[in-house]
């Protein structure tokens, strides 16, 4: 729960306050650290453990004292077993010791104690996986997040729930209609709305939408953080975030992966600055 203060019942300042003061001293990007294949093949590396922990540490040492958010995928670190999720855990605790947040993306989504679980192990400063976010799937229904929601508050950490995804496939859920008439999407975005009510400067909880979903049919301003995949390599544009997201373009978190990876080593800071440079064309 948060106090009158704005802190969290662990002291700790809610997430989305910190992310809005990051954002102002450092630009709105996030950057995806996704050990694919083959961009470890790209980077003279093998797909191995040894190459996963060159390519990995190498990413967040240069990015996280440049951008606000690093969003590692786990999946890409859980395929090499135990080995790779001490890989994941040496890349959360050194992008949040470089300052920036952490947004875990595991897009988990379960039922009571199975949630509280996830809840435990991402949000909650006792875990060696410990993030600032994570990145979570509210289609077993939006209650079925609760224990996520109520870990978040308690420790100032902030949630993104798949909302529009960019994926084609995502549209017979996404879009589909409830028995009152709206859409899947709009009402994941009414609960977000109400987590976030009275919020300032702005909440912790938060939709995911693609930079390429074109109308989103609904108002996507919930007073949170909107995490915007699809930026960069995937295709979108600042051109397309404004359409989009309209006068909600204060809040978007723009995420790129691949965009910024595949300058290799040597390129690191320099794509993300000139992704940062960017996007800084939403606030204008």
């Amino acid at each position: 729960m948060t106090t009158t203060s704005g802190s969290t019942t662990s002291g700790r300042e809610p997430f989305g306050a910190r992310l809005h003061r990051l954002v102002a001293a450092r630009g709105r990007l996030c950057v995806g650290i996704d050990p694919h294949a083959s961009l470890l093949q790209a980077w003279g590396l093998d797909d191995d453990v040894a190459g996963l922990e060159r390519f990995a540490m190498t990413a967040v040492e240069a990015l996280a004292p440049e951008v606000s958010v690093i969003k590692p995928q786990s999946a890409f670190y859980e395929r090499f077993g135990s080995r790779g999720v001490a890989v994941l855990e040496r890349v959360v605790a050194h992008a949040r010791e470089a300052g920036a947040l952490v947004c875990m993306d595991v897009k988990r989504g379960d039922i009571g104690s199975t949630t509280q679980a996830y809840a435990d192990a991402y949000l909650d400063p006792a875990s060696p996986l410990f993030s600032d976010s994570v990145t979570a799937s509210p289609f077993l229904g939006f209650g079925s997040l609760s224990p996520m929601v109520e870990t978040a508050r308690k420790h100032g950490s902030g949630l993104f729930v798949l909302a529009l995804t960019s994926n084609p496939e995502g549209r017979e859920v996404q879009r589909a209609r409830t028995e009152d008439g709206r859409t899947v999407a709009a009402t994941i975005l009414d609960a977000l709305r109400a987590l976030n009510v009275d919020t300032d400067p702005l909440g912790s909880f938060g939709p995911v939408i693609g930079a390429t979903v074109g109308d989103p049919g609904v108002d996507v301003d919930v007073n949170g953080p909107i995490l915007v995949p699809g930026y960069g390599a995937q295709g979108g544009t600042v051109s397309d975030m404004r359409r989009v997201f309209g006068d909600a373009a204060r809040a978007l978190v723009p995420s790129t992966s691949r965009g910024v990876l595949e300058a290799g080593p040597a390129g690191l800071v320099d794509a993300a600055r000139r992704a940062i440079d960017d996007v800084a064309a939403l606030d204008a």
